[in-house]
């Protein structure tokens, strides 16, 4: 790659979008990310002026992190495991306020090869909080680690930025 090329996880995303929105409105974002361990982050972090918006991210790969560094319950991790809905709401929450930001963001899930715990290669929870209220949706996602890892990440700064910008969800 060349010297001034562009950041090679942004483009065909909405993350200069994103960023351009938080920046318009003062508004910031943190990540909790595990299966994607830091790519949401750093897609953001690639637009120029993301310093501005990107509060931080907790790389949250391990179990117990998620219950360490972003503050999931362990009685959520006992019960529903670390692929859940509820841990993926719990993460947003916990990157928004141990991070000190307007909105949090996670991602947590498998993308193989193999299913973990009985849970689908695939199988995705994304987690959104901010503006007085949380929200968390459920994909399923194909292809190899790094094609899951990327379409999570893709739709996690689409989902984001369909949230700053007020757009009810259409699922």
């Amino acid at each position: 790659m060349t010297a001034g090329a562009a950041d090679p996880l942004t483009p065909g995303t909405a993350a200069a979008e994103l960023v351009a929105d938080l920046r318009d409105g003062g508004k910031t974002v943190a990540t909790a990310e595990s299966l994607t361990a830091g790519l949401v982050a750093a897609t953001i972090a690639g637009v120029p002026g993301a310093s501005a918006v990107l509060r931080g991210g907790l790389i949250v790969y391990a179990t117990d992190l998620k219950h360490q560094l972003a503050g999931v319950s362990e009685q959520v991790l006992a019960t529903e495991g670390p692929v859940a809905a509820s841990t993926a709401e719990q993460l947003a929450v916990g990157a928004q306020t141990r991070c000190g930001a307007d909105w949090g963001l996670a991602l947590t899930g498998v993308a193989g090869p193999d299913p973990q715990d009985g849970i689908e290669v695939g199988t995705v929870f994304l987690g959104i909080a901010g503006s007085g209220h949380t929200e968390v949706m459920r994909l399923k996602l194909t292809g190899d680690r790094w094609n899951i890892r990327y379409t999570a990440t893709r739709a996690a700064v689409q989902e984001l930025l369909r949230c700053v910008r007020g757009v009810t969800p259409t699922r």
